[in-house]
């Protein structure tokens, strides 16, 4: 049946909402005033929740740089590890900023921008601790698994080391674990324990182990390219302007931590 010029208007108007309305819910960061940003509150010097809604800490003061850069307000949400990816899913979050290592199986799911810092894999251990010298020494030792974090499998999967993983919601709950002798061992980025352990306070020994680089991004949307991009045009003026050496002085000049070097990372990107 042929169309009049009416009926076909009116197909090709109809068309044309449904495209900009499937525009407007792809959408990027880019077209919003104010981001909703997730980050740690468990993880002191990185993310941690010091009363309702107010947190502090590395990646906090990431998050405050690149949302000043980009020209927009930021607002914060609590991003466990467990609920990092559901936040981007869901649209509970525009940004999430909270020890996000990149890797290709999460790249299925949702974008990074970054990564805004690289550091390593490393081992936590008591004071007293002489049986645990290196990833391989952990073989046979109990090890806490923080659920959302892939670091204590990588050492099971990646290195073959057969170590017994101790299930955990987060680090707060393998810190009484490792005191009391339940646990051997915590492993994951070596940022994270420096801070678990400035906090502690108790002596709690980190074995600059370094193994398995980790490429910590901004977890986005997927296929928010204009957005991604513009991050990381503002992650790499952080590190040429000294921002993201005074961040890394101030929260873990401290710790032990090697900060001779502080480049700017490579980029994953943004495709």
């Amino acid at each position: 049946m042929r169309r009049g010029p009416a009926a076909l208007l009116a197909v090709l108007a109809a068309a044309s909402l449904v495209t900009a309305c499937s525009a407007g819910e792809a959408g990027s960061i880019m077209d919003k005033d104010t981001l909703v940003v997730g980050v740690r509150p468990d993880l002191p010097q990185i993310g941690l929740e010091v009363s309702p809604g107010s947190f502090q800490g590395f990646d906090v003061d990431v998050a405050a740089y690149l949302g000043k850069e980009l020209g927009k307000e930021i607002t914060f949400v609590r991003a466990l590890a467990a609920d990092r990816e559901r936040l981007i899913i869901e649209d509970k979050a525009d940004l999430v900023v909270a020890t996000f290592s990149i890797t290709q199986e999460r790249k299925t799911k949702i974008g990074f921008a970054g990564p805004y810092h690289i550091s390593y894999q490393d081992i936590l251990v008591r004071p007293d601790e002489s049986r645990i010298t290196d990833v391989r020494s952990l073989a046979g030792r109990a090890m806490c698994a923080v659920e959302g974090s892939n670091a204590a499998e990588r050492v099971v999967e990646e290195r073959g080391v057969q170590a017994r993983l101790v299930p955990a919601p987060d680090y707060d709950t393998c810190l009484p674990k490792l005191k009391s002798g339940e646990i051997d061992a915590i492993t994951t980025n070596d940022i994270i324990l420096a801070g678990l352990a400035l906090r502690d306070g108790t002596g709690l020994k980190l074995l600059n182990a370094q193994f398995n680089e980790q490429r910590t991004g901004v977890g986005l949307r997927k296929g928010d390219v204009k957005g991604c991009e513009e991050l990381n045009r503002a992650i790499t003026r952080m590190y040429q302007d000294g921002t993201a050496r005074m961040l890394l002085d101030k929260w873990f000049g401290k710790s032990g931590i090697d900060l001779s070097i502080v480049a700017v990372p490579q980029f994953e990107g943004c495709s």
